[in-house]
């Protein structure tokens, strides 16, 4: 016997308007997926490192992401040309940079 799917195709709050905002939200994750998709897999986990986590520095993403130092920065420099992330001079420590995925 096959259940069949009750969930409704579309949401809708308390005052019957559909959830217009959360589905806007999941179609920019899905966007941002899609620009995604030919980047290398090392890009891709330090980009949803990145997602997860706000903004850190090459070494917080090489322990986090368990990645080697050189392979985070070539995940980096990949993700910054194709305008996925951008990074600003640590102000704790002006030898070191912070990484952050830019709002699009």
């Amino acid at each position: 016997m096959r259940a069949t799917d009750t969930t409704p195709e579309h949401e809708f709050d308390a005052d019957g308007d559909s959830d217009s905002n959360q589905n806007s939200n999941v179609d920019k994750t899905d966007q941002a997926d899609d620009a995604l998709t030919d980047l290398p897999p090392s890009a891709k986990l330090v980009y949803k490192v990145l997602e997860y986590e706000g903004t850190m520095t090459q070494n917080e993403l090489a322990t986090e992401s368990r990645l080697c130092a050189r392979t985070v920065r070539y995940a980096l420099g990949k993700l910054e040309d194709g305008n996925h992330v951008e990074s600003r001079v640590c102000l704790q420590d002006a030898r070191q940079s912070t990484y952050r995925i830019i709002d699009s």
